[in-house]
């Protein structure tokens, strides 16, 4: 019986449905579709930052850069806004906030769960969020940080990040990807780049802790003539002379075979100070803050204020990453279409955050006072 048209474009619809599946089951062992990861979130005593991680934030330098855009990140509150057109420009229409943007993680503050998702923004170049619980139109209702250094995209490969993975591996187990938030940087994180730089800040320190650990002798006896002393004879000679000088003799009295000579390594030289001023410089550069706002002297930099100095940090360091993290959030797959959030830069850069924690402790002083 001959086939009807109908029936032979069913067939060959069927066909190509099965057709993904199969490649996606050969591709690899770790699909979209296993969702064994899940059961290690939250799990803590499995957690780890990394040892590329660890390793460069032990550089003075790079902690004090990470501490201060972490600090930015972590101290600005959430808003939730839309827009509507006015006529000349987009006009910015505040809207009540979900109740996750004033705790993302229930378990966890605002300020924690930021700074370490910069953390990981900084020094992967990408971080990642699990949606814990939705609400009933479908959206996010909280979430959890995943560490960066836990996550493996099998679909990509660092250093750089082209777009959000459809193949998630977390703790050894696949993580469905509709139920990842993955922030991705603009900026390439710090353990991809500049491995050589760190590696010498690393090799540097190093050194100087070892050098730290030598003591320098304050001078050399060296006999020039006579019969020559045994080796006993000249330590003999040298405590004697530590001896007299301890004991606040003024006077040191030595014959003419022997003669006293100062050491010129000073301890600036032995502990690298010059090598060490210009690695954290180059660190500064690497972690893109102003040398300054790292305690690296800069020769003829002007006065900065509180207020400048807010600023650089915001303009030069923390704004790409605040700007990440409040573009991701302000996707359709956690806000509705038309939705977005944004940082409160403007209380940041007017110090009214730490004007009113001021003003609160003024007013607590003034009642116990009274």
């Amino acid at each position: 019986m001959a086939r009807t048209l109908i029936e032979f474009i069913g067939d060959n619809i069927r066909a190509q449905k099965s057709v993904p599946s199969k490649a996606a089951a050969a591709g690899s062992m770790f699909s979209s579709g296993n969702n064994a990861g899940a059961a290690m979130v939250g799990q803590y005593y499995s957690y780890v930052e990394g040892d590329a991680r660890n390793r460069a934030i032990s550089v003075p330098t790079i902690s004090r850069a990470r501490d201060l855009m972490a600090s930015v990140l972590g101290c600005m509150s959430l808003k939730m806004y839309s827009e509507l057109w006015n006529g000349d420009d987009m006009e910015k229409i505040p809207l009540a906030p979900r109740t996750w943007l004033r705790r993302v993680d229930p378990q966890l503050p605002n300020n924690f769960i930021m700074s370490w998702t910069f953390d990981d923004l900084f020094f992967y170049g990408r971080a990642f969020w699990y949606i814990t619980s939705r609400t009933a139109d479908g959206f996010p209702a909280s979430f959890t940080r995943l560490p960066a250094a836990m996550v493996q995209t099998l679909d990509q490969v660092p250093p750089v990040w082209f777009a959000p993975s459809k193949d998630i591996v977390f703790n050894g187990g696949g993580l469905d990807y509709n139920d990842v938030v993955q922030f991705l940087s603009p900026i390439q994180g710090i353990v991809y780049m500049s491995t050589q730089s760190v590696g010498t800040a690393l090799k540097l320190e190093k050194a100087r802790y070892r050098n730290a650990a030598s003591p320098i002798a304050s001078g050399t006896l060296r006999q020039v003539g006579g019969e020559p002393m045994s080796a006993q004879e000249l330590a003999d000679m040298a405590a004697s002379f530590d001896a007299a000088r301890e004991s606040g003799a003024g006077t040191a009295a030595l014959n003419e075979f022997v003669t006293y000579s100062e050491t010129l390594t000073s301890p600036d030289k032995m502990l690298l100070i010059d090598s060490a001023e210009f690695q954290a410089m180059e660190m500064a550069r690497l972690c893109n803050i102003p040398p300054y706002l790292a305690g690296v002297s800069v020769g003829s930099y002007s006065y900065q204020s509180s207020s400048e100095a807010r600023m650089d940090l915001w303009t030069f360091g923390a704004k790409a990453y605040a700007e990440c993290i409040a573009s991701t959030l302000s996707m359709n797959n956690v806000l509705p279409n038309g939705t977005y959030v944004e940082f409160d830069v403007e209380k940041y850069l007017s110090g009214e955050y730490a004007m009113g924690e001021m003003k609160e402790t003024q007013t607590e002083t003034e009642i116990g006072v009274s």
